[in-house]
């Protein structure tokens, strides 16, 4: 049995053999401090977040791509592998995306994970490789490619060409972080306090990065800072665009950065072929455009681009062989 993670700080997506996607829920775990018990997991406890006396914990085991609660996370990707595979664990064959900044240190942390889980072997592969395999493009050709996944917690942006990654860089500047900064400028401007859920509909619904003109605009719910109570109000896409602009900016830094170490033919190569993006970052309206003018190289949004880590994760396994064999940035662990 071959089981593939995208193991993302927001969402966890698992596919197992050639069923594709088996499930996609929220990376978030609910904790009953009474009893010392999980009591939800996935998008059971996504829709606890906020909602929870004291005594219930609704936490996010991982944060900027990594693990950060050991115990939460071994339990969750535990249950996912259950919820999957119908609590009949079979020993199967784990490969795991994981951010390209990873260290070594928490390398080990996602490799534990998984053979608690139940894992014979586990294989990393970094989420920009996955994702740009996801996407459908041969990485194993002599021709330059540039994908920019745009996760939860970390944007990783790479140049892979002959199955290898020639520059890359990642950054913890992504949907989590763009979400914060909404919360903060309503917070700011208009004195209103909103959760970060109603933050992360608030940027699906209302962003434009590249030219806010107004028309795209939401009502958010909040409590009033001052008077204390709840209130309504309109935000338009000038109001994302100030909140997040920054962030995005940041990430248009360091896309440029990568080309400055990168071989002017593989540059050659994606002037021809564009950039890909990925993730859920990647639906941000405007954002390809912004970065098409900005960089002056065509943008194209993969098709389905919040599954295309998961998808690569697939297809790994038809080529595992190649991917070791000269492949730097897998690694292989045998338990």
């Amino acid at each position: 049995m071959d089981i593939g993670i995208d193991l993302g700080t927001a969402n966890i997506m698992i596919t197992m053999g050639s069923k594709g996607i088996v499930l996609n829920e929220p990376s978030i775990v609910a904790f009953n401090t009474k009893t010392d018990e999980v009591i939800a997991v996935g998008s059971e406890a996504y829709r606890m977040l906020g909602k929870t006396p004291e005594h219930i914990l609704v936490v996010q085991p991982l944060s900027d791509g990594v693990i950060s609660d050991h115990k939460m996370t071994e339990y969750m990707i535990t249950a996912f592998i259950e919820k999957v595979t119908g609590k009949q664990l079979l020993m199967p064959n784990i490969v795991m995306c994981v951010p390209s900044s990873i260290t070594d240190v928490e390398s080990r942390a996602v490799i534990e994970a998984a053979k608690i889980a139940g894992a014979k072997k586990v294989y990393l592969i970094e989420e920009p490789v996955a994702a740009l395999m996801g996407a459908g493009v041969d990485i194993s050709a002599p021709n330059g490619n540039m994908v920019v996944d745009i996760g939860g917690g970390t944007t990783d942006i790479a140049i892979i060409s002959m199955n290898g990654i020639v520059s890359k860089a990642s950054i913890k500047v992504a949907g989590n972080k763009l979400d914060k900064a909404i919360v903060k400028y309503v917070g700011n401007r208009y004195r209103i306090l909103i959760g970060e859920k109603t933050a992360e509909m608030a940027k699906i619904s209302a962003a434009n990065v590249f030219d806010p003109d107004g028309r795209r605009s939401m009502i958010i719910k909040g409590r009033h800072l001052i008077r204390g109570l709840p209130e309504c109000l309109e935000i338009s896409d000038y109001d994302i665009y100030e909140a997040i602009i920054e962030h995005i900016n940041e990430i248009l830094f360091t896309v440029k950065s990568v080309f400055e170490s990168t071989p002017p033919e593989l540059v050659g190569d994606i002037c021809q072929n564009g950039i890909y993006l990925t993730g859920g970052g990647a639906l941000i309206n405007g954002i390809d455009r912004l970065l098409s003018k900005e960089i002056g190289v065509p943008c194209h949004v993969a098709d389905d681009p919040i599954s295309c880590v998961a998808k690569g994760a697939q297809r790994a396994f038809t080529c595992l062989d190649k991917l070791l064999d000269g492949f730097e940035n897998v690694s292989l662990y045998r338990s």
